[in-house]
């Protein structure tokens, strides 16, 4: 009986850790909009597989376009696009363990700063940022986190199986 409550407590530990998830709008406040700097947006977030990227935007008046790295350092939304979104409101689910690079198409926006790429790691990893510098300058994190998180911090699954192996061993 006891080896039972020893497996169950560590199926529970195995499932709570492995629905770590976040939410983030890009851009934060700003949303995806001509003015924030995408950049610095994209540096402030560790993104893992099962993440949800939210894209809030006037519709026709911004795009959002999955790209591969040329097409990102090019700006040049005739080739590489990967995916499109248009409505306003997209989200996307980063479903793969890769860089990912996303722009705007509408004339001039991704030359004047509408594009950033993440690096999206597996969702049980831990998500280091690198110390070595990256091409863009890093200028000032913009104010207050809209990034709205499904649960608030990782530890917490520790605690919840704590306590449910404390009720397997009142069993």
């Amino acid at each position: 009986m006891g080896e039972a409550k020893i497996f169950l407590m560590i199926l529970i530990m195995v499932f709570l850790k492995g629905a770590v998830s976040e939410v983030h709008t890009v851009g934060d406040e700003l949303g995806w909009n001509t003015g924030a700097n995408f950049g610095s947006w994209s540096r402030k977030y560790n993104f893992s597989v099962g993440d949800t990227l939210v894209f809030k935007y006037v519709k026709g008046q911004h795009n959002v376009y999955e790209v591969i790295e040329a097409t990102y350092r090019s700006c040049n939304g005739s080739t590489g696009v990967l995916a499109t979104y248009e409505s306003g409101n997209d989200q996307i689910e980063l479903n793969k363990a890769k860089k990912y690079w996303f722009v705007c198409n509408f004339a001039g926006h991704c030359l004047g700063g509408m594009r950033f790429f993440i690096d999206v790691k597996e969702a049980n990893s831990t998500n280091i940022r690198p110390t070595t510098p990256q091409s863009e300058p890093i200028p000032p994190p913009p104010p207050a986190n809209s990034c709205a998180a499904i649960y608030v911090f990782d530890g917490w699954s520790f605690w919840v199986s704590l306590v449910a192996f404390g009720v397997l061993l009142q069993l």
